[in-house]
């Protein structure tokens, strides 16, 4: 899209023009891609050919990975069905988890362990007077962005009444600072 942008930047006004009133931007690749831009004589026929052949090649690549992305909710939905089945994840989230997890799960015989291995355990960043902690930044940096993408997903609940938590019971006093990512990370 980058590629495309700089191009329509630098194109002819005429052009620019005609392609500023397109709205949407896959409306707008397909009609990049229908251009006919004649023969190359000049810079309007010139941008054209080379808007169509990147947006061509946007549409073969959006089709490959469609493809791509129903073979791969395929294996998870086999290999991991009640992974995908939670709120929250989806086939890519369940993928990244399964392929962190690999052929052996139980090599991870706790949550601190799970947290080691994703890089979202709590490591000792103080002198040693006071208790001061921070996350690592270590681990699995894939797997670390499939559980805040759960994350996301569980900092707003569903509305359906049946699924919202409960209230905390302190109501407004709860305290301010309460890490709550970390702790919705580890859950």
């Amino acid at each position: 899209m980058l590629a495309l942008k700089a191009i329509m930047i630098s194109a002819p006004a005429a052009l620019l023009e005609q392609l500023e009133a397109v709205a949407g931007r896959m409306a707008l690749v397909r009609h990049l891609a229908a251009l006919r831009p004649g023969p190359l004589t000049t810079t309007t026929a010139s941008a054209k050919a080379s808007l169509r052949a990147i947006a061509r090649r946007w549409l073969d690549l959006d089709v490959e990975i469609r493809s791509h992305d129903a073979h791969l909710g395929r294996l998870a939905e086999r290999c991991a069905p009640k992974m995908v089945a939670a709120h929250g994840m989806g086939t890519a989230t369940a993928a990244e988890m399964r392929v962190l997890v690999g052929d052996e799960p139980e090599r991870i015989h706790s949550e601190a362990a799970f947290a080691k291995l994703c890089g979202a355990c709590p490591v000792l960043a103080s002198s040693g007077k006071t208790g001061r902690h921070r996350l690592n930044c270590g681990g699995h940096r894939q797997a670390d962005a499939a559980l805040h993408r759960v994350e996301g997903a569980h900092a707003h609940p569903p509305a359906h009444p049946q699924l919202r938590p409960a209230p905390h019971r302190r109501g407004q006093e709860q305290a301010g600072d309460h890490p709550l990512p970390q702790a919705l990370r580890r859950a």
